[in-house]
C-alpha cells in the first residue's frame, strides 16, 4: 500500500484539493496530458516527456487508491450530495403548498 505522502504528491501532480470526484480527477488528467504531451506540449522537449511520466504515474497511483476505497452506500451518506432541488423534493414531494405547481 502507498504511504499517505506518495498519494498526496500523486495528488499535487494532478492538481487536486484534498476531496476529489472521479470526474475531477479524469478532468484533471486529460487536461494535464493535453498540456504536457511530447507531441502537443510547447516547453523543452525533455520536460514535457518527464512530466507526462510524472503525470501518468500520479493517475495510475490515485485510481488504483480509488479503485480499493470503500464507498458507502448508507442513506446519510448519500443525502449529502443530492442537489438542492432533490432535497426540496423529497422534503416536500408533491404538496400543493409547498411542491411544483
Amino acid at each position: 500500500m502507498k504511504t499517505y505522502m506518495e498519494i498526496t504528491e500523486a495528488r499535487m501532480v494532478l492538481e487536486l484539493p484534498e476531496k476529489a470526484s472521479q470526474q475531477e480527477i479524469r478532468d484533471n488528467y486529460r487536461r494535464l496530458i493535453r498540456k504536457w504531451h511530447p507531441d502537443t506540449c510547447r516547453e523543452d522537449g525533455g520536460k514535457c516527456t518527464e512530466m507526462t511520466a510524472a503525470i501518468n504515474a500520479a493517475y495510475e497511483l490515485i485510481t488504483a487508491y480509488c479503485s480499493r476505497y470503500r464507498i458507502s452506500f448508507a442513506e446519510d451518506e448519500v443525502n449529502q450530495y443530492i442537489s438542492d432541488a432533490e432535497w426540496w423534493l423529497n422534503r416536500f414531494g408533491n404538496d400543493p403548498l409547498w411542491g411544483k405547481p
